[in-house]
């Protein structure tokens, strides 16, 4: 049988409390009554009991490591000394099952503020919760609304945590996400496939305080039509546009053109396999720029091709300011991108205009856009199909009004014309619509920040979108770990001179008996 080891028994042994609170619930199990109980009420009752023998376990440790605890010379980060003055202090901790009490030194001077090394050595966060709290908190918000977060704490552990303090964490778990993007250590991706960007926008209710500028200064400039109701195109709150982006890798798959109108159609093809997307990064940001977020996507694609050896390809839903960061990135990072639109926006003006000439959900109104589609698969010119709506519109003899979404379409593809070159992109087996970011913009921004009655901060906002895109990304476990050694170096090393915390316990904390 193997060898154990345990610790010497102490006249005053912290670890009895525990080990009344492990005999009391053995007793509990013994009884009558639990005996008579149902395994639902015995599952809650020593998930409630463990929880409290676990905290008993814990305050046992931290009265060991106090008792354990020797003077050290304290030189803070502002070269002054601390030794002189030192006084026992202690400071609470809420954990994952409860609150315990951390007993240890303080080091002090007039003036400056205090240390204490024994936190540095546990890696204490500067405020109540533990990390176990925060990292339970940070994957739960990215998932469900402050309340539910709130409502769920207070039954499955034993942390009490306010809505306030819920979107606090959260703000705080989420505080090095850009750091851990930027310095995480990227393979260049060896293979000649394909190098996907995706951009796209959506918007998120955000507080007044935290609207954009302008957006802030329009809104001002609104008056109610109404007193007590919101009148036709009316809209209580404004929206802050967070900026969604999406990187990948794919291979390319060159398609006819009815293969994808084929595609298209309710009953596909399922023996044509298309490539899957590798290695997809997503995220989104309300707090950056659409110009910061899109420097961000090129600086990433650089660490997986920096010798620019491969094909970027750049997918886009026509919007001019998005466009134009697109190119100025190209060129601040020297590279030569191609840039598609997406076929489902075209697809979208199309539908408008068709049902200018026919109803909606006949197979005439199909018949149109499917023609008008082949066309622009072929390489027909946007300025061919906008003429000859337009003509169209003219023939059959339709008001301003009724031709409304023909001249919409047509400008729309005048305007993009550069971008419409799908024949080229299916020869060389491109992607020519945006899903990947399309499911980006719902998982991340719509399903959880869209919810009703829900109005952000710009804060909250953003720490939930980092939160969300490090779970889809498959990130949180590495960036947990990375957060928290930057959060050691700003709580703890930080405070000391030349970032050296001295340890406060002896080489050696306890005597040791072999057990057989």
């Amino acid at each position: 049988m193997a060898a154990a080891y345990s610790i010497e028994a102490t006249p005053c042994d912290p670890f009895s409390p525990a080990r009344r609170q492990a005999e009391a619930t053995e007793t509990y199990l013994r009884s009558e009554g639990a005996m008579q109980a149902s395994h639902a009420d015995l599952e809650a009752a020593l998930e409630r009991d463990g929880r409290e023998w676990m905290r008993r376990m814990m305050q046992a440790h931290l009265e060991i490591r106090a008792a354990a605890e020797r003077p050290v010379e304290v030189k803070g980060a502002d070269g002054i000394e601390r030794s002189q003055k030192r006084r026992d202090t202690s400071r609470p901790l809420g954990m994952l099952f409860g609150s315990v009490q951390v007993i240890r030194l303080a080091y002090q001077r007039p003036g400056v503020e205090g240390l204490h090394p024994m936190d540095a050595s546990l890696r204490l966060p500067d405020e109540l919760y533990s990390y176990g709290v925060r990292r339970l908190i940070a994957e739960r918000v990215a998932l469900d609304s402050y309340e539910d977060v709130v409502e769920l704490m207070a039954a499955r552990t034993g942390a009490a945590v306010g809505k306030r303090q819920v979107e606090e964490l959260a703000v705080r778990a989420a505080v090095d996400f850009e750091a851990f993007y930027a310095t995480r250590t990227v393979k260049a991706e060896a293979t000649p496939d394909l190098l996907l960007l995706s951009f796209d926008g959506a918007g998120i209710i955000v507080r007044p305080e935290d609207l954009r500028p302008a957006t802030k200064k329009a809104a001002a400039k609104k008056t109610r039509k109404l007193g007590t109701r919101l009148a036709k195109g009316e809209k209580r709150n404004h929206k802050r546009m967070a900026e969604v982006a999406a990187i990948y890798t794919v291979a390319p798959f060159p398609r006819t053109v009815m293969d994808v109108v084929h595609d298209l159609r309710p009953v596909q093809d399922v023996e044509k396999k298309r490539p899957k997307p590798e290695n997809k990064r997503v995220w989104a940001s309300v707090e950056l720029t659409a110009e910061q977020v899109i420097a961000q996507t090129f600086e990433e694609a650089l660490r997986r091709d920096p010798e620019r050896k491969r094909r970027w390809v750049v997918l886009v839903d026509g919007n001019k300011d998005q466009l134009a960061a697109i190119r100025k990135a190209a060129r601040r990072f020297g590279v030569q991108i191609t840039v598609v639109l997406d076929l489902m926006h075209v697809l979208e003006y199309l539908w408008k205009a068709a049902h200018c000439f026919h109803a909606d959900g006949t197979k005439e109104a199909e018949a149109w856009v499917e023609q008008r589609l082949i066309g622009l698969l072929q390489g027909q010119t946007a300025g061919y199909l906008a003429k000859g709506m337009r003509r169209n519109a003219e023939a059959r003899g339709l008001s301003a009004k009724d031709r409304k979404a023909v001249d919409e379409c047509a400008r729309y593809l005048v305007n993009n014309s550069k971008l419409l070159h799908y024949d080229r992109a299916l020869r060389d087996g491109l992607p020519i619509a945006t899903g990947v970011i399309e499911g980006a913009c719902r998982y991340l921004v719509r399903d959880r920040m869209d919810r009703t009655g829900a109005r952000w901060s710009l804060a909250g906002a953003e720490a939930v979108l980092r939160l969300r895109a490090l779970v889809t990304n498959g990130d949180f476990d590495d960036y947990w770990a990375f957060h928290l050694a930057r959060e050691y170096e700003r709580n703890h090393a930080a405070r000391y001179a030349d970032g050296c915390v001295p340890c406060p316990l002896p080489a050696t904390q306890r005597k040791l008996r072999r057990v057989k």
